[in-house]
């Protein structure tokens, strides 16, 4: 039930931002911006939130929306709407909005629907942080004990 919410808000999201600005940079209708919405909601979710989000964090998740929602709403607009001189600045546009608000929903993500121990033991795989133990070894069975002339 966590990952409907959360894929609910992220397709509210994504939604907006695209219909925002694919209606003022372009002529792009309303089942087009859905059917765009639903795949970039999917493949972000995948790629985005449960892959890359746990085991690199904030900044990578950001960083790799960006790119995928501005590759993906190119590709689309290019597929779907047509080819003109606007698609690359629509495209632009669009990656960093839907961007800066997926920086809100990460946030979300990690503290509701995330579980810690995932989040953590990924976090450890990633740094490769081992530890060692150090420690002096006295043979206990050569030990003799002291005499009174020692």
């Amino acid at each position: 039930m966590r990952h409907v919410k959360a894929l609910a808000i992220k397709f509210t999201i994504t939604s907006i931002v695209l219909f925002s600005i694919l209606t003022i940079f372009l002529t792009a209708g309303l089942g087009e911006i859905f059917f765009m919405s639903v795949l970039i909601t999917g493949i972000a979710y995948v790629i985005g939130d449960l892959f890359i989000l746990p085991r690199f964090g904030y900044f990578l998740a950001a960083v790799a929306d960006f790119g995928l929602a501005t590759i993906s709403v190119w590709f689309l607009s290019s597929l779907f709407i047509g080819t003109g001189e606007f698609i690359l600045i629509a495209s632009l546009a669009a990656g960093l909005s839907i961007t800066i608000s997926e920086s809100i929903f990460h946030i979300y993500m990690k503290e509701k629907v995330l579980n810690k121990q995932t989040y953590e033991i990924g976090y450890f795989r990633k740094l490769n942080q081992m530890q060692t133990e150090i420690a002096e070894e006295d043979d206990i069975h050569n030990l003799k004990p002291k005499s009174e002339d020692d």
